[in-house]
């Protein structure tokens, strides 16, 4: 197991979501449990890409989603589905990537310093959003389609577990 945490800033993404996703099966071989590898995987995303805020929200009811394992500040308890970035990506059920917050109508801002963000759902293996993994960066522009689909890969395997 590593215990070491990885700083892959200086890498092109397709290195570094590489290396990340090396150390995170490395640390969850053999575990299902969804919250636990929900945990690992913001804190090996955060502490590699140095962002401000990584983490989940999880869907516990139809219509709202609530703060789960996460890295950084304090965040936002809850979040109705719909409402800012988060309950936009999770009512859609697609990817949002937002170049400059202060430009997207509805933004909820827990962090003040968040000029940038990605939301990913998360699916179950019933194909229902159980949740979405969310990553601030204090720099706008931060998160282009690499992210996307690399961070997209990496979220597949809460399906695989039922």
């Amino acid at each position: 197991m590593s215990e070491t945490q990885l700083d892959v800033r200086g890498m092109g993404k397709p290195d570094a979501y590489r290396i990340l996703k090396e150390q995170l099966d490395a640390v969850c071989e053999g575990v299902n449990d969804p919250i636990a590898i929900m945990a690992t995987m913001a804190c090996v995303l955060h502490h590699g890409f140095g962002q401000l805020w990584t983490g989940f929200y999880r869907r516990i009811e139809p219509t709202r989603l609530l703060v789960g394992p996460y890295q950084g500040t304090l965040g936002c308890l809850e979040i109705e589905l719909g409402r800012g970035v988060c309950g936009t990506a999770a009512l859609t059920r697609q990817t949002v990537i937002v170049p400059d917050v202060r430009l997207f109508a509805g933004h909820i801002s827990c962090d003040a310093r968040s000029l940038s963000e990605i939301v990913v759902p998360v699916f179950d293996h019933r194909g229902e959003v159980m949740a979405v993994l969310d990553i601030d960066s204090a720099d706008a522009g931060t998160f282009d389609d690499e992210d996307k689909r690399q961070l997209e890969s990496w979220v597949t395997r809460f399906a695989q577990h039922g």
